[in-house]
């Protein structure tokens, strides 16, 4: 649990922090979210089981899916999506970091964890991670190992194109848009203690929404040949 340090209560004072969600100044004992925020978010409920779910099931027959979930839903225009904006756009890793604490914290109770080997975020193209100043799934992965203490490779499969935002895209353009887009990176010899074959691997994301973004980078994943790949997202868009 988190314990609110006395320098901690003091910069607090010195320095408020607000809310990431509605900007109310946050008291010692919150992080990025004020107690409000969090108890509004629209959780997850997948049923039946982590293995067989409408977020599972968008993979299937696609490679060999073990298991998938999502922290909360994702609707664009509403309140409780405030903060993903701020995670994406305004320059602010630290939301990520700490929402993938958050969210580990929650699934580690319920053994969404056991038998993951590695963790690996989908990758940004180097000119999108230059525009942002970070990617963060990769800050939501380090989030995650914070509480898990699985390791994060981040150098196994790299993006090579971005065509643009997903945002506004079909489901059918949306597979066109991230076709080809994700390349294993070469197998050099310091890279060798990052190999995944025979692994089970939990690629993160930040927003699932038709699923098209994650299906092109496991399948670039599938030929390092891992033994499982299992999706976890910070936000999971619910079909109308």
């Amino acid at each position: 649990m988190y314990r609110p340090s006395l320098f901690q209560d003091i910069l607090d004072l010195l320095m408020p922090r607000p809310c990431a969600n509605c900007g109310r100044r946050l008291t010692a004992g919150e992080q990025t979210l004020c107690v409000g925020c969090l108890l509004q978010l629209p959780r997850v409920q997948l049923e039946p089981t982590f293995e067989d779910n409408s977020l599972a099931r968008l993979f299937w027959g696609c490679f060999p899916v073990g298991r998938a979930t999502a922290f909360i839903y994702h609707q664009p225009q509403a309140s409780s999506s405030r903060f993903i904006y701020r995670m994406k756009y305004e320059d602010q890793p630290i939301i990520a970091r700490q929402m993938g604490a958050l969210m580990a914290k929650d699934l580690i109770t319920k053994g969404f964890f056991e038998g993951i080997d590695v963790l690996i975020p989908v990758p940004l193209s180097r000119k999108r991670q230059r525009q942002r100043g970070y990617n963060q799934s990769l800050e939501i992965a380090r989030g995650v190992a914070e509480v898990t203490a699985l390791p994060v490779c981040h150098h196994i499969v790299g993006r090579i194109h971005f065509k643009g935002s997903q945002t506004h895209l079909s489901a059918i353009d949306r597979r066109e848009n991230v076709e080809g887009a994700f390349r294993l990176t070469p197998s050099h010899w310091w890279q060798r203690k990052e190999t995944i074959e025979g692994r089970h691997v939990l690629l993160i994301d930040d927003v699932v929404t038709t699923g098209a973004t994650l299906m092109a980078c496991a399948q670039e994943l599938m030929k390092a040949k891992p033994r499982q790949i299992s999706i976890l997202a910070l936000a999971y868009t619910r079909s109308q």
